[in-house]
Order: C-alpha cells, then sequence, then structure tokens
C-alpha cells in the first residue's frame, strides 16, 4: 500500500469517527419504507417527534442484489448524480422520493436546505449505495438511502450499525413465524426487533389520540423501558396510561406497589396519566384487548440478549404480532 493510499485510509476514518461523535449528540430515527401506507405513517410519526433542531431522519429503502435492475451502467452513472430526478423506475426511488416530500410538505427543513450526494460500490452491484442528505441551517437532517444487501433484514441491521439510531419505525409484516419457525425462517420485523440495540415501533396507523398504553410486568427493566415509552408518548403529544399484568396472584401486591409508583414518578415527571390498572391473567391476551382501543402499545422484552430474544422469542414479540394497533419495543 503506497503514501497515498495511507493517508486517504486515515483521513477517512478520521472523518467517520467525527461523524459518529456529531450524530451521537442527536436524536436519529430510522424509518424503513417499503411502499405500503404504514410505513409513510411512520414518516408522520418520525417527522412529530423530531421537532426540535438535533433530531435527524433517515428513510430507507434496502433493495436485494441485483433485484429488479434493468438499467444500463450509463444511465446508472446519470442517476448517480441527482437521485431524487432519476427518470428511471429503479427499485425504492419512488418510495424514498414520496417519503421524502411529505417530510417537505411538514416543513420539516424548510427552504434553505443544502444536498449532498454519495455513493458506495457494494457486493459488486451495478447501483451499490446511494445516499442523498439534506442539512437544513437550523440543524436538522433528512436523509434518503437506497441500500443494497442480500436480504433486507441484514441491510437494515447494516444500516443501524453506520447510525447510531434511538429509534425504528418499521411497518408490521403480515407473516409473523411461531417462536420455533422464526429461529430458521424469521421475518424482517421479527430480525430487527431481536437483533438492533434500537427501540422498534411496529406501526399500524398514525396516532388517534387515545393514548399510549404501558404493559409492564412491573420488574425494574419494564419500569424502566416504560418510562422511556412515556417520554415517546409526550413527545408526540399522547396521554400515558399505565396496566400493570400478572400471571396469578403470587407476586400482585409487588405489582400494584410498582405500578402505583410509576403513575406517580410520570405525573411528577409533567407527563398526561389515564388510567392505571393491574389485571391477573394471561399478560399477551390482556394487553392486547386492552391496548388495542389505544394509539399504540409500549411493551420490552424480558429477554436481557439477543440470543434469548431471537431464540426463545417473548411477550413483546407475541404482542407485536397480534395487535391491531402500534406496538413500540423499548430497548
Amino acid at each position: 500500500m503506497n503514501k497515498t493510499s495511507k493517508k486517504s485510509i486515515v483521513a477517512r476514518n478520521k472523518e467517520l469517527d467525527e461523524q459518529v461523535k456529531r450524530r451521537q449528540n442527536r436524536f436519529r430515527v430510522l424509518v424503513c419504507i417499503n411502499g405500503e401506507d404504514a410505513s409513510y405513517e411512520g414518516v408522520k410519526l418520525a417527522a412529530k417527534l423530531c421537532e426540535n433542531e438535533v433530531s435527524d431522519i433517515v428513510l430507507l429503502y434496502v433493495r436485494r442484489i441485483d433485484q429488479g435492475l434493468n438499467a444500463g451502467g450509463l444511465q446508472v452513472r446519470v442517476a448517480r448524480r441527482n437521485l431524487l430526478e432519476w427518470g428511471l423506475e429503479l427499485p425504492g426511488i419512488k418510495y424514498l422520493k414520496r417519503g421524502f416530500e411529505m417530510l417537505l410538505d411538514m416543513n420539516f427543513l424548510g427552504d434553505d436546505w443544502e444536498e449532498h450526494i454519495s455513493h458506495t460500490d457494494v457486493f459488486g452491484d451495478p447501483l451499490g449505495d446511494n445516499k442523498v442528505e439534506y442539512r437544513g441551517k437550523n440543524g436538522r437532517r433528512i436523509v434518503l438511502k437506497l441500500k443494497t444487501a442480500p436480504d433486507i433484514s441484514s441491510g437494515i441491521l447494516h444500516q443501524h450499525e453506520l447510525g447510531p439510531y434511538n429509534m425504528i419505525f418499521m411497518g408490521p409484516h403480515i407473516q409473523w413465524t411461531t417462536n420455533w419457525r422464526s429461529m430458521f425462517i424469521p421475518n424482517t420485523v421479527q430480525k430487527i426487533a431481536s437483533l438492533a440495540p434500537a427501540s422498534v415501533m411496529t406501526v399500524r396507523g398514525i396516532c388517534n389520540g387515545n393514548g399510549f398504553l404501558l404493559s409492564t410486568d412491573g420488574s425494574p427493566h419494564s419500569i424502566l423501558a416504560k418510562k422511556h415509552g412515556a417520554v415517546v408518548a409526550h413527545a408526540l403529544g399522547e396521554p400515558v396510561s399505565i396496566l400493570g399484568t400478572a400471571d396469578d396472584d403470587s407476586d400482585l401486591a409487588n405489582l400494584e406497589k410498582n405500578v402505583d409508583n410509576l403513575c406517580k414518578d410520570l405525573k411528577k415527571d409533567g407527563l398526561k396519566i389515564g388510567d392505571c390498572k393491574v389485571i391477573v391473567g394471561d399478560p399477551v391476551r390482556a394487553t392486547i384487548e386492552t391496548g388495542n382501543s389505544y394509539s399504540a402499545i409500549v411493551v420490552s422484552d424480558r429477554q436481557t440478549t439477543r440470543f434469548n430474544r431471537f431464540f426463545k422469542g417473548s411477550i413483546a414479540f407475541d404482542i407485536m404480532h397480534l395487535s391491531t394497533t402500534s406496538v413500540l419495543n423499548v430497548r
């Protein structure tokens, strides 16, 4: 390796380090776009959640290697010059453009933004990874990322590694597999919710004003996670209600105490609190029956490691699967 190459690598690594440091001081949301309406509800929620000037929104579309790519080399080179002016029906570009236009309509950036385009060759694919970053003078950023990967899940997880991100918004997956089958053929939402360190929200519709239901088993991890979920609800202007669930009466008194303390803590922090109650019975059924009338249900994994979450599943997974409303799984 010559000296010039070494210098360029050192400069690139320094740039990446500075980029990571900058991002760690910002609230970053990754919105996974797949063309379905539910994924665009995620765009709306992200815009509302990121109203302050220290927030960034990244819209991501992952295409499989060579998926539907019929453009020649010359056309691809021309397309890279301006991602939003592609006249080609390349996979994902129209979906990203729709999300970007929604954010502009909501005045997320304003009229003073700057455009920065970058391209990375990956897997020998003729299109590779392409990114357009829009930077507003107020500090906000919108990033459109057309990413190439062997499969959708690995593309999203790799993008998270390039983050970091605080939240991931995804549309629901219809074909949710059982815990046993998920060991071999998990769907995209299951894999991301299992393996991503960030909180994951499956969006099944825009918040309707009924508030967020915080479902807890009273454990310290669950209580802390619900406090984080309450902050998200507060940022979206949603009131919160608390539901404590217990399998039997053996730990009911302790659960009631923890739910009462959580309610008091949130009120002390200035949050709007609705109902606070405890139910004995199957936690999945109780949470779904109560939570489907709310804007979203907030859950958290009992399994503390990625291995356990991926191979053993969890109550949180079952709720994400069976609920008809949006579900936020808090890390």
